[in-house]
């Protein structure tokens, strides 16, 4: 059965919370509002569809978005061009079946043409190991830890570098070409990449 990764559609997002909120303790909750938000102002927000239903999802953003995340200020701190995984969920049924791989090698293709590093964290709490597992088969190394305020969990910070970014950049700088594969169809109206650090 093949995945087939998109961009979520609006309609969707009522789907896209209760898989949010079904994921378990590697996953913060979300309330309706705040996924609104992460919609509006996302630079990747993609779902994979196996068998005609929602699978899963992931939600990027870039280094000079801006976000109000207390994961994504660590990165900002550090670091100063990268995409940052904001979130990612598989559905439970799902798990196991290449679905996250995925939407990771989507994430990844896309990134790769606009930044250095890919940035994520993993929670450390009991229940989490298969998510570094995962993550360090994709090629992330942990690059320090992080305690959320607020929530009081302890996050192993992850980076990947993108090989391609140089070769990419090299080549073309700031201008890609004008292509529509190149650009996912949400961000053919909006452009959230600024030339920059984080905002």
């Amino acid at each position: 059965m093949s995945i087939a990764i998109r961009d979520v559609r609006e309609h969707e997002l009522d789907s896209v919370l209760a898989l949010n909120n079904a994921a378990g303790p590697a996953i913060l909750p979300l309330d309706a509002a705040k996924l609104r938000q992460l919609f509006e102002s996302a630079e990747y927000f993609r779902v994979a569809e196996r068998d005609g239903t929602l699978a899963g999802f992931l939600i990027g953003f870039g280094s000079a978005t801006g976000h109000d995340s207390s994961n994504f200020a660590w990165f900002c701190e550090r670091y100063p061009d990268f995409f940052y995984i904001d979130r990612v969920v598989v559905a439970s049924r799902r798990r196991g079946g290449g679905v996250g791989r995925a939407l990771y090698a989507d994430a990844q293709s896309y990134a790769e043409l606009r930044y250095p590093t890919m940035a994520c964290e993993v929670f450390l709490q009991t229940g989490t190991d298969h998510a570094l597992l995962f993550h360090g088969s994709f090629g992330f190394r942990e690059v320090g830890q992080h305690v959320m305020a607020g929530h009081e969990l302890r996050a192993a910070m992850l980076m990947k570098p993108l090989c391609s970014f140089a070769w990419v950049r090299e080549t073309y700088g700031d201008a890609l070409p004008d292509v529509p594969w190149l650009v996912p169809p949400r961000m053919q109206h909006q452009s959230h990449r600024v030339t920059g650090t984080c905002a």
